[in-house]
């Protein structure tokens, strides 16, 4: 994930900063716990794709 993207993304729901997660390949939000997919080096931004985060992976 490019540094200058994750950057300008944000969250689809809280409008807030995005954490990238290398291992899984996601990006988190925090405030809204959830972590989105990137598939091929696309972030799946929708609320529909996301995994729903407990409080151990919202940290």
């Amino acid at each position: 994930m490019q540094t200058r993207l994750l950057e300008i993304l944000v969250c689809p729901v809280t409008k807030g900063r995005l954490r990238y997660d290398r291992d899984r390949q996601e990006l988190i939000s925090q405030a809204a716990k959830l972590a989105f997919p990137i598939r091929d080096g696309i972030p799946i931004l929708l609320e529909s794709e996301a995994r729903r985060l407990d409080d151990a992976d919202a940290q």
